[in-house]
């Protein structure tokens, strides 16, 4: 009777792990991740430690795949069944993931994980929570945008106004830069001066007044600002790879950017690496405040994937509080997890300071997709200095236009 009883509990053992193990061996699992460039090393890093912790549960085949946060939502749109199981977006693109279904809601840990990244009122729940449910996981809180500078040329002082650190710069060889060609950063200008940007209920098209002629600051008062900083001798615009770059040649003394490249920021700045709020910058003889986009990065599970609790169990780990504290360490990124972000590290930050200093004029990133491409084309021609000749008032109007309206359906 006892080997009986020992048979059936070795049976009850093999197959009742709550779906993990089959018939004592452990089941294979396949599943992809989709990760910025930036971001590869450490996501393989994860990923092994991730395989050690669940050695005994699975036999996995991870695969990780090269996707920017800025274009996954794209991407998993064009085709959301052949998309990556665990992906990596802004919180920006979440709303329309979700309207497409795309989003796999999370049920595995979810209290914990909410606490974890400081409770159902805080940011970074919020963004990810619909109808009372969570749909993503936090994975930073650092997409946002300050500024660096070098204090070996720029005081505290100097750092207030747009115009003097350009007047600095000149006088020192140097220049400053900025993303002209980016809606993210050139959002900035036209918030500082009252200017808005919204998603609409829909959660799919924009309003934005930026052309407008009947407030404080027009449209035109924030286009000539922006043209008279892109004429100046000490600017120049340029992507994420421009300002790496720059700074590494040492041609820069002060930047626009987010902590993602604090690190190699801290090396080329050397001992006059520093890092405050945005400045004020000059409209209609006024100064005001630059104002930001502040959002998060989300990792997400997709709604089509064959393994839902292992995907859900790998997007865990690659956020919890120890990814996020490495995350930091590596990258620079703010964690969103509460424990991690008490940590003494990430407090000294230089630029964990800024980002929370400019906090203050920092705004959820909450635009739809038909916004970026206009934006793109405005900033471009401003950067460029309007070689045309093309009236502010127009470029502002064919702007609006396109970031009004609606996407077509993927």
């Amino acid at each position: 009777m006892k080997k009986v009883f020992s048979l059936i509990m070795a049976v009850i053992f093999c197959f009742g792990i709550a779906g993990i193990t089959s018939g004592c061996k452990p089941e294979e699992v396949t599943l992809s991740i989709w990760c910025s460039h930036d971001d590869m090393a450490l996501t393989e890093q994860f990923v092994d430690e991730f395989k050690k912790e669940y050695s005994g549960k699975a036999v996995f085949n991870i695969t990780i795949s090269e996707e920017e946060e800025v274009s996954c939502k794209e991407t998993v749109l064009a085709n959301p069944e052949a998309a990556a199981d665990v992906f990596s977006f802004a919180a920006d693109q979440y709303k329309e993931l979700y309207n497409a279904n795309a989003l796999l809601e999370i049920t595995l840990n979810t209290n914990e994980i909410i606490e974890a990244n400081g409770g159902s009122d805080s940011g970074a729940v919020r963004c990810v929570t619909t109808d009372g449910k969570l749909y993503a996981y936090p994975k930073t809180a650092s997409n946002g945008y300050f500024l660096y500078y070098n204090s070996n040329y720029l005081t505290e002082d100097d750092i207030k106004s747009f115009d003097r650190i350009l007047e600095v710069a000149e006088n020192a060889g140097k220049k400053v830069t900025m993303d002209y060609t980016s809606g993210w950063y050139i959002y900035s200008f036209f918030k500082g001066a009252g200017l808005n940007v919204d998603l609409t209920s829909d959660g799919v098209t924009n309003t934005c007044d930026w052309n407008s002629t009947d407030r404080k600051y027009k449209g035109t008062d924030v286009a000539e600002a922006m043209l008279r900083i892109a004429n100046h001798p000490a600017f120049v615009s340029g992507d994420d790879g421009t300002f790496k770059s720059l700074a590494k040649s040492g041609e820069i003394i002060a930047g626009i950017n987010g902590t993602w490249n604090s690190s190699v920021i801290q090396e080329a700045f050397g001992d006059g690496y520093a890092a405050a709020k945005l400045p004020e910058y000059t409209i209609k003889g006024d100064s005001v405040q630059m104002c930001s986009f502040a959002g998060y990065k989300l990792i997400g599970v997709n709604a089509h994937t064959k393994y839902p609790e292992w995907s859900m169990r790998l997007a865990e780990w690659l956020t919890n509080e120890k990814s996020q504290t490495e995350y930091f360490k590596v990258r620079g990124e703010a964690p969103s997890n509460v424990n991690a972000a008490k940590s003494p590290e990430v407090q000294a930050s230089p630029a964990i300071r800024a980002l929370n200093e400019q906090s203050e004029y920092g705004y959820l990133e909450n635009v739809g997709g038909a916004y970026w491409q206009p934006a793109y084309v405005f900033g471009t021609t401003i950067a460029a200095g309007n070689p045309d000749g093309t009236e502010l008032q127009k470029l502002l109007d064919i702007m609006v236009t396109g970031a009004e309206a609606r996407p077509s359906t993927p």
